[in-house]
């Protein structure tokens, strides 16, 4: 049973001596507490729920009992208690607004990013803001949560697929809303009796052809250019590469201080909250990366630095568009479709072709191993693993001539 009262902890006296007054939910054999603005100018002024000896006491404790039913009714909108514990519970509460009439999606989206931003997810917190802002450019401005509906949403889907977006894009577009408005109905802001979201169905893609040859990956180890921007790109390219196909986001993010005496050790950013079991990934730093690394690392930070002044999706798009005009201008086999992601799926690629067991490349590159391969709970990936890899890899690499099927076959037997 969870229970709602008024509280005065003894241990939070002010400096002027004064207590402040809290909400006390107690709930699965827990008590957590929501400070409110009214207070007691000392510990006695408070008795039995109710404050006393003071000139303002009846006017406090009328907003104070009106306060303490305007939780009452916030718990009874919560369908089963027992599903959270009690900071979930308190949290819920606090969070929960008193009608839904003037809840906003705007609204929700600003609490959830500052949350994000709370917990070090500034990144993902920037990526849902940007997107919640393409939506409130199609419904011409903020709207209330209520409004939002599956007519809504098959309308919005058909705007994004109209601008000639790729079916991930348009997922990545609707799923950034999904998120919010899941949030809301979480957080009790608002009650569908059909969920807005119940008929989009994410388009399936077809899988990137972005990969590149070995023979074009080892003509982008050569080239040196002169040009800042096609440096910077043809680096962080290669950086990925040599860190088992890193993303960008998790690359700026990594404090690369101690790269030479301990393993580069990470959980990508891109699914780090979304399953229970998060994934590490830990290997060790090739020397060919040294040189990057400390050609853009901050000393104090850790963290690189490419002097880039804009929005991440915009140093992204810059960075594939110098990857294109060094791919023009080296008349590589890829051509046009060299894209920043082609690093990731070029070592995944290297590494099928040199036989390595896939278990060992999506460790490599933070893929979560897949459940339904039984054979694989008895066998623990570890960071050797993904050593022995990246080393094979950058020996295919480096060799003056592609990897042969012989050569392949030989990697495959020794490994």
């Amino acid at each position: 049973m969870t229970t709602i009262k008024l509280a005065v902890l003894r241990h939070t006296r002010a400096k002027d001596g004064s207590y402040k007054i809290r909400i006390a939910i107690g709930h699965q054999s827990e008590t957590s507490y929501i400070v409110t603005k009214y207070r007691v100018t000392s510990f006695g002024n408070f008795r039995n729920g109710v404050v006393v000896g003071q000139p303002d006491a009846p006017a406090i404790n009328i907003k104070l009992r009106k306060l303490l039913n305007q939780y009452d009714e916030r718990l009874e909108r919560i369908p089963n208690p027992s599903d959270y514990d009690c900071t979930q519970l308190r949290d819920l509460l606090k969070n929960m607004p008193d009608g839904q009439e003037t809840t906003t999606i705007a609204t929700v989206g600003k609490q959830y990013c500052e949350q994000l931003r709370s917990e070090g997810r500034a990144s993902y917190a920037h990526i849902i803001e940007y997107h919640l802002q393409y939506f409130l450019k199609f419904t011409h401005g903020d709207i209330f949560l209520r409004d939002i509906t599956t007519h809504l949403i098959d309308e919005y889907s058909r705007h994004v697929r109209s601008t000639g977006a790729s079916p991930s894009y348009e997922a990545i577009r609707l799923i950034s809303i999904r998120t919010i408005v899941n949030r809301a109905i979480k957080l009790q802001m608002v009650r569908y009796d059909v969920h807005p979201f119940l008929y989009w169905k994410q388009r399936k893609s077809d899988a990137r052809d972005i990969d590149i040859s070995i023979h074009d990956m080892q003509a982008l180890i050569n080239h040196k250019s002169k040009y800042k921007g096609i440096r910077r790109a043809l680096d962080m390219f290669l950086l990925s590469f040599y860190l088992g196909g890193m993303n960008l986001m998790d690359i700026l993010a990594y404090d690369f201080r101690n790269y030479r005496t301990q393993p580069l050790s990470y959980i990508r950013q891109k699914t780090r909250n979304r399953t229970a079991i998060r994934h590490n990934v830990q290997f060790s730093i090739i020397p060919d990366a040294y040189p990057i690394i400390e050609k853009y690392m901050d000393a104090k930070t850790g963290r690189l630095n490419l002097h880039f002044k804009g929005k991440y999706e915009w140093m992204l798009s810059g960075i594939d568009r110098s990857l294109k005009t060094v791919s023009a201008q080296l008349n590589l086999e890829c051509g046009s479709k060299i894209t920043f992601y082609s690093a990731r799926k070029s070592f995944v690629q290297f590494g099928f072709e040199l036989g390595i067991p896939l278990e060992v490349l999506e460790y490599c590159i933070g893929q979560s191993m897949k459940s339904n391969r039984p054979i694989f709970n008895y066998v623990k990936i570890m960071s050797q693993h993904a050593d022995a890899a990246i080393t094979k890899i950058m020996t295919a690499i480096k060799a003056s001539l592609p990897v042969t099927d012989e050569d392949a076959d030989n990697l495959k037997t020794n490994y």
